[in-house]
């Protein structure tokens, strides 16, 4: 939503609760300096994903990005729904 990466779109890989943060992948390119080791004795520099801020992710829905929101179905159990569409999510 914000930052560098505003308004990319990749699948999340992981997601770290306790950082209340999450790995999205292509989002957030940085670049590591890899020492030399005696499988690569030259060293490098690798390119990898870095952590996004869970409050800087929006969910797609239908190629529209929503927001959120819980409510009872027809059988009385709480299923999350696309605040801008209003269907629910599965």
């Amino acid at each position: 939503m914000s930052g560098e990466s505003r308004g990319q779109k990749g699948k999340v890989v992981t997601i770290d609760r306790n950082k209340s943060r999450a790995i999205v992948e292509g989002v957030n390119i940085i670049k590591k300096h890899v020492k030399p080791s005696a499988t690569n004795p030259q060293g490098s520099i690798e390119e990898r994903e870095a952590a996004v801020h869970l409050s800087n992710i929006m969910l797609l829905v239908n190629d529209a990005v929503t927001r959120i929101g819980r409510r009872e179905n027809a059988e009385g159990k709480l299923v999350r729904y696309a605040k801008k569409t209003g269907e629910e999510i599965k």
